[in-house]
């Protein structure tokens, strides 16, 4: 059931949806790294502030909106996710492509939702 996932937008602040997904995830019993603009911690998880080579990511589900993915879309198909998952605000057409031309999945989908309806 353990699906590393990359949480790409991670916020410190308990009200936004990245930082209840990481705590969520931790909960279900999921491996969480976090990516984020702001030094800090979530729930034991270190949110870095540059972009590392992870290894074994299964999911990336975002929280930027399309405009600022586009600096990191190279970044994100160089992990190699199984998937990627766009929550709400974050749907981008163009990089659906690009990840469908380097054979990654996504899905349109809140990861929230998907964790309390037993889908993730």
């Amino acid at each position: 059931m353990d699906k590393k996932t990359l949480v790409f937008g991670a916020s410190l602040k308990p009200d936004r949806y990245s930082n209840m997904a990481v705590n969520r995830l931790i909960n279900s019993g999921h491996e969480v790294v976090a990516f984020g603009m702001k030094e800090g911690t979530i729930n034991n998880v270190k949110i870095d502030t540059s972009l590392m080579p992870y290894e074994d990511i299964d999911t990336v589900t975002l929280y930027l909106n399309p405009k600022r993915q586009e600096a990191y879309y190279n970044y994100i198909i160089s992990l190699n996710p199984k998937r990627v998952i766009f929550n709400p605000g974050t749907e981008n057409p163009d990089f659906y492509n690009l990840l469908k031309e380097n054979n990654i999945d996504f899905e349109v989908a809140c990861t929230i939702v998907l964790l309390s309806t037993n889908q993730y």
